[in-house]
Formats: C-alpha cells, structure tokens, sequence
C-alpha cells in the first residue's frame, strides 16, 4: 500500500522522540505497522526488544494479525504487542518477588471492587449504589494520579473527601492482607517498583528498546509516567494520537500529556498526518470547522482527494418516537433505492438510553441490528456468581472467586474475619480456603466467627469432591444448598428483575449440563475446560469479528464508536442537554462534548444525518428541547435542514417483507443442515 510523504516521514522518524499527530481516518495503524517493520528490516531492531502498547485486547488483537502478513508469525510472537495493563501483568509476573507479593496474588474485577467497597462502607454508605460507583472512580483517579491513601487525605478538602480517602485506606489495605490487586494496581505497582528498584529499571530499559504507544490521547499520568520510565534517557519511542479525538477525562485521560511530552523530552520531532482516506470533503470541512472552535497547542485540519460528497441533512422530528421512526424509515428508504447492506447504517447517541426506542422501530420492521457496548451475557453479577463458585470447586486457591462468593448469598463472615484470614494465609503463602483448615487460625477467629467460616469452607470442600463424581448433581445441589434463586428475589429491584436473573441461571446451568453430557457433534467436556471456555468467551454470546460481519444496522454510544467507519451515519438527539450532555454543560466541559461531537461526525465516509427532538419526555413530563449548540457551529451552505419524509412506497413495503421471509427460510435451512 503506497505512504504519502507525511507517513513516510513518520515511520522514518527513529532516533529521537516521536509524536505522530494522526487526524480521524488518516492511516495510524498502518504507519504503525510499517514503522514496526521498518525498525527491524532497516535499523537493525530485533523483534523481541519492540513493544507496542494499545488501550484495548481487540486493537492489540488487529496489530497482531496486521504485523502477522508484515513481518511473518515468527518475529511477530516475539514481538510485545498489547494493552498497558497487559505489560504491567507481565511487569507483576516477572518481579513479583521484588515486589513483595504472592505469586499467586487474584486479580479484581469492577464487581469485585464494587462488592468489597460495598461492604466496607456500610456504616456510612448504606449500600447506596451512586456513592459506591463514585468512590470506584475516586480510588481509580487517585491511583491514576499516583496517590497513596496518605496522600489521598492530605489532599482531601471537605469530609466527604476524607471519608472516602479513609475507605481508600481501608479498601487498600485490605487488598494488601488478601494478596489482591485490582486494575490499576497493574500500572500503579509496576511504576513504585521501576521507581525504587533502579536494577529493575536497567532490566525493562534492556528489555525494550523501542516503545510504541497507539491512541496516546487517551493516557492517564499514571500511563504517560510508565513510558518515562520504560524508555529511560534513551527516548526511543513513537507515540500516536489525536487531541481532536481526546473523550475519557471521566476515565482519567489527560490530553495534557501531549503538551507534556514537548517539555520532557526536548528532541520531541511532531509529524502531522492531515491527509484523510475515510470521508468526503462536505464532512471534513465540517469536522474542522467545529473543531477549529476548540483551543489548540498543535493545529491541524484535515483535508481529503475525494469528491465534495453529499449534503449533511438535520431531521427536525417532533419528539423521540417520531425521531425513530423518521431514522428507521431513511434506512430502509436507502437500503431498497441504494441497495446497500445493513451493516453500512450506524445509529449515534450520546447516551445508551436513548437505543431504545430505535431498537423497538427495527424490531417493528424486521430489520436485523446490533447494539454494541451492551451487557455481556457472562458480565451479569449472578452469572458472575455462579462461575465464581465453579471456579473455586475447581480450584480452591482461587482467592477472588473465593472471596466473591463467600458472603454471596450472605453468611455472616465479616470483613475483619476475612482480613484476619487474609493476614493469616498471606503470612504462611497460602490459599484463603487452604489457611482456613489451619488449626492455628482459632488464635486468631473464635467463637461464632470462625464457625461460619468453618461452615462454608466444609460445605464447599463435600460439594468440590462430589463436582469431581458427579459434576451436575454437584451442579445443582450447589444451588439448591444456597437457595440461590429465593436469594435472587430478595436483592433484585423487583420481581420481574429477579425473574429474568433467573432465567439467566437457568441457561447457564442448561449449557453446563450439555457441554458436560456431549452430543454427537461435541464431546463431552471436563467442569474446568468448560469454565476455561466460558472464561474465553467463545460460545452463547456473538463474537465480535464475527459480529463484524454480519448484516446488521450498528447501533451505539458516540465513545463506542472511536476508531470505527460506516458510509452512512445518522447522529441522533443533537440538542442541548443531550449533546452537549447537561452534566458537561454544568461541569463546564463542552470541550470534550464538541470533540464527542466531532468523533461523531468522522465516523462517517458517504453520508451524514443528524436529528434532534422538538421536545422529550423526561421523568414522565414533556419538555421542550433546544437545538444542540454544535448544529449552529457548522458551516450553513454544507447543511439541510429537513422537517419531513415520503412514506415507503407500497413497492418498497412488499420487497421488506419479501426479505424478511427469505431470511427466516434461510435461517431455517441452516438449522435443518445443522441437524442433519
């Protein structure tokens, strides 16, 4: 694939400092892949000193399989290619005896963290579920930011501050007796020990000499001061990002890191990719001139060699039903004259609720669509549970499905009963199931706490060997014995919640059951390669490439959709309060709002329709709506402002329903095959 001149000059950018200034749809990752191959094939790097960094498992995945038909599967295994918390595991793994930690240390999820810190702030909290996911993102910005819970306190300035600097504390050093980390323990950790340890600094510096960092706008302090210390005064390495593109200040992000790196690293060289591959020039040229109303530290502006392209269109609907129905009916219009494909359209919204209403029209018109960013299957918290009790019958030593389940449902075992056992296995070097057979643990529990302790980890020791016999039986005795399902009533919002968890338990234990009966087309599996698959997800829920693939109108979130492409995009709820969201307008933030806004618009190659709603229904009352601030940012002569729509022909009605039953036979067809 041929380079222009200005990717060209950032791949040959090697012996200095590099920031790639990479507008939307202007060629990265491919610059990224060239440059990987150009640091071997020409400077003499060898693979396994290279490491890339990217922000998520399915962009590390796509650089994997891009470097594979570049340089061959050989030198790419011994490439280093993934996420930052990837690195840091592998950072932990390597010296965690540096570190001072168990080998076998857990690692927590969001649940895991939300259950804990649910149970140590009780007794101020009350289980309040918003508090509870503010302290989350507290403890998550002061441990991004490099924060003790000392320094946490210090820095607090109301008493809600230090209260929750004070559950900071208490969450810390619970993890700390438990062997635990959490997920920002995984940059935090590293950065202490590469920080004090300069032995171990010298290792990681040796171990890799060129660094690559993709979406670098998206760096939190505690990231940008990972890459310092990796690169050393060498400063071999090449960052690539977009200011433009910078919407996860609510996750930490600092678009500042990209004015930091000119002042840490004065040979910093900037290379500007402008040239876009993606869009029309009608899109661009709105794009920039939204843009242009954000300050800027590096200006650029994107510019194409495609055709001016089609006019934007606004839809002017007069409330959210009619905003769907006016979408839907476009799509469909389009599809029958354009005869495109579904998985050409893409949906936008600023928030996941506003789906909802688009989804129930597609469902009215038989139109196939995927909601992306929507709740996995195995990320609901009874499947969680379930797993997590499979998990510890199949390996007691598993210390965070252990402390998952062992007050789910409750059983009275307290948090300062689990810190002492914590404390207690960690000072012998073993499991939390393991110390509590330990006839030195009654020094430490007695009386009625030690004996609910003893219950639960007897009871799980006689249902882990009948597992071994008999895995269904065990199955759902195991369920029966906690009375999971009447447990599911009493913490669910409401019945009909209850019920559909229910429901979920029910498949899950249906799917167990056959995975370990086998059939004719699939053998029998063993409890732990079916919890190895369910772990891997790789069947009941869509895989994503594969989701990719099918015919499907895409709907999703504006921060879904980064670094994705569709022809024709429709950018729905442009008003005020929605885009920008009112809690940026009170937090004063419409900068990123315009740049949400403006990844919105770069997602589209072809087409570009934005809507917006006279007025809404909000909490049961209507209220009248505004136009989004952004709408009158764009260039007049670019934009169409359209009220109203044709019905479908009749023709275009029959052909629909023509469709729909040829797909239904379709799918009919595959699954006789299949049963054949």
């Amino acid at each position: 694939m041929c380079l222009n001149l200005s990717q060209q000059e950032a791949i040959k950018c090697v012996n200095r400092p590099c920031l790639i200034l990479a507008g939307a749809g202007s060629g990265k990752t491919k610059v990224i892949i060239n440059k990987i191959s150009y640091l071997i094939r020409k400077c003499g790097y060898e693979a396994q000193h290279i490491a890339a960094l990217t922000f998520t498992n399915k962009a590390s995945n796509e650089m994997k399989l891009r470097l594979a038909k570049e340089l061959g599967s050989l030198k790419t295994r011994k490439l280093t290619v993934s996420t930052f918390h990837m690195l840091g595991l592998t950072i932990i793994k390597k010296e965690y005896q540096t570190l001072g930690i168990n080998s076998k240390f857990s690692l927590f999820d969001a649940q895991d963290q939300k259950s804990l810190l649910n149970s140590l702030s009780e007794q101020w909290f009350k289980g309040n579920k918003e508090l509870i996911q503010s302290l989350m993102l507290s403890i998550s910005n002061w441990k991004n930011d490099l924060l003790s819970p000392e320094q946490a306190n210090n820095s607090a300035i109301s008493q809600h501050e230090k209260l929750f600097a004070h559950c900071y504390a208490l969450y810390q050093n619970y993890l700390r007796s438990c062997n635990i980390l959490d997920f920002d323990d995984l940059i935090l950790r590293p950065i202490q020990l590469l920080k004090r340890n300069k032995e171990v600094r010298k290792r990681w510096e040796e171990k890799i000499n060129y660094l690559l960092i993709d979406e670098y706008q998206d760096t939190n302090p505690s990231q940008y001061e990972l890459i310092k210390l990796l690169v050393g005064s060498k400063g071999c390495f090449t960052v690539v990002g977009d200011d433009d593109q910078s919407i996860y200040s609510w996750r930490g992000a600092r678009p500042k890191n990209l004015e930091l790196l000119q002042q840490d690293f004065q040979t910093l060289q900037v290379i500007k990719l402008e040239q876009n591959y993606r869009s029309t020039k009608r899109i661009l040229n709105a794009a920039n001139i939204l843009i242009s109303n954000n300050p800027h530290f590096l200006k650029k502006r994107l510019f194409s060699l495609s055709n001016y392209g089609d006019i934007l269109k606004v839809i002017d609907a007069s409330n959210e039903e009619d905003e769907a129905e006016k979408v839907i009916k476009k799509v469909i219009t389009h599809h029958f004259i354009k005869k495109t494909r579904y998985q050409d359209y893409a949906i936008l919204y600023r928030s996941n609720h506003q789906s909802r209403l688009f989804e129930k029209i597609l469902i009215k018109n038989y139109i196939p669509y995927r909601i992306s960013g929507g709740t996995s299957f195995f990320s609901r918290p009874e499947i969680k549970d379930l797993l997590a009790y499979l998990r510890v019958l199949i390996n007691p030593n598993d210390n965070s499905a252990f402390l998952r389940i062992v007050n789910t449902p409750r059983r009275e075992i307290g948090t300062a009963t689990l810190a002492k056992l914590g404390n207690w296995a960690t000072q012998r070097n073993k499991s939390l199931f393991s110390a509590s057979f330990d006839i030195g643990l009654e020094q430490k529990l007695k009386g009625i706490n030690l004996k609910f302790l003893k219950n639960f980890t007897i009871w799980l020791q006689k249902i882990a060997k009948q597992a071994e016999i008999r895995p269904i039986e065990a199955l759902h005795e195991l369920i029966i014995d906690i009375d999971y399902k009447n447990w599911l009533y009493e913490v669910s919002t409401t019945s009909q919640s209850a019920d559909i968890r229910i429901k979920n338990v029910n498949q899950l234990c249906t799917w167990v059951t056959e995975m370990l009966t086998g059939s004719e087309l699939q053998e029998a599996m063993t409890l732990d390669q079916i919890i190895t698959q369910f772990t891997l997800r790789d069947i009941m829920e869509n895989n994503n490439d594969c989701d990719e693939e099918r015919d499907q109108v895409k709907l999703m979130t504006l921060h879904a959709s980064k670094g994705l492409e569709f022809p024709y995009v429709f950018l729905v709820g442009m008003e005020e309060g929605l885009l920008p969201h009112h809690n940026s307008i009170s937090d004063n933030n419409i900068e990123e709002e315009r740049r949400l806004t403006y990844v919105g618009i770069t997602r589209a190659q072809k087409e570009l329709t934005f809507t917006l709603c006279r007025e809404r229904c909000h909490y049961g009352k209507i209220v009248k709506q505004t136009p989004s601030r952004f709408l009158f940012e764009l260039p007049k002569e670019d934009i169409e402002w359209r009220a109203t729509y044709k019905s479908m022909s009749d023709e275009m009605r029959i052909t629909q329903a023509h469709k729909h039953l040829s797909t239904i036979r379709d799918q009919l067809s595959k699954a006789r095959n299949k049963s054949d």
